[in-house]
């Protein structure tokens, strides 16, 4: 398995030899949705903003099923010698990094999960996938154009600035760094969850957003099934993009927890 393309950031404090954090974006962004939160953390741990399969500059595959996603991880950590990390993961990167502690709890020391559940979701990116599919990369001239064509699919203009960011242009040629073909193709198996009889004994955070439904109050019961020492957080006034609505208190509540004891 080919490991995933990180950004390894320059650590900023005095330890010879740092805990390293791993911090995993996710549908369609990539490591750079973190490099803030990165930043603050690199004062304390060796950081890396990590690419998913499929997205910036990670390999394209053909399939997204989590097991092949946390073997791509945990080729990653092997790639730097890293034994083991702490771990957080927003969204699809939440259930990688859920499913990487339950497949290899011995590679990852804590965990945190940014709004998502371990569960199996209903199809929520319709709207995304059409309005992906309907820029036409040879014609558009500018981003202006492409987000004229997200609008007829897309109303709220924060997630359409959000795949904005991920529309590069390269030797006159526009491209969108995730590969969307491949994305909807295996979209019903990142929305699945085909973990039931694995638990992580480790500590474990779960941050919501309070305007969020990714996790209900109904999930916390199978969230502690699978996650007993969890813990829980609520971001009051965000939403599913909580890391980014709410960065200051996001970033606090994950720097906090990764320098506890426990």
């Amino acid at each position: 398995m080919q490991p995933l393309n990180v950004q390894q950031l320059s650590y900023q404090g005095s330890e010879k030899s740092p805990q390293s954090v791993l911090l995993v974006h996710g549908l369609f962004g990539s490591g750079d949705n973190f490099k803030a939160l990165g930043k603050e953390l690199s004062e304390n741990f060796q950081v890396y903003l990590v690419d998913a399969l499929n997205h910036g500059q990670s390999p394209r595959a053909k399939s997204m099923q989590y097991h092949q996603q946390a073997d791509a991880l945990i080729a990653t950590l092997d790639a730097f010698n890293i034994e083991s990390c702490y771990l957080l993961g927003h969204s699809m990167g939440g259930k990688l990094a859920m499913a990487t502690a339950l497949l290899y709890p011995q590679r990852v020391d804590k965990l945190i999960v940014a709004d998502m559940a371990p569960i199996a979701y209903q199809h929520g990116h319709n709207a995304e996938f059409k309005g992906l599919q309907s820029v036409n990369l040879e014609q558009i001239q500018n981003r202006r154009d492409a987000d004229e064509v997200l609008a007829k699919y897309i109303s709220d203009s924060s997630i359409r600035q959000f795949l904005l960011k991920s529309l590069k242009k390269d030797h006159n040629q526009w491209h969108w760094l995730f590969d969307v073909d491949n994305l909807e193709q295996t979209y019903p198996q990142m929305i699945d969850w085909p973990f039931t009889g694995q638990s992580y004994q480790k500590p474990t955070l779960f941050i919501k957003g309070q305007n969020s439904d990714y996790i209900k109050e109904s999930d916390q019961q199978t969230i502690t099934t699978q996650f007993p020492n969890a813990r829980f957080k609520v971001i009051m006034q965000a939403g599913h993009w909580l890391h980014a609505q709410k960065p200051s208190i996001f970033n606090r509540l994950v720097k906090d927890f990764f320098s506890s004891e426990n």
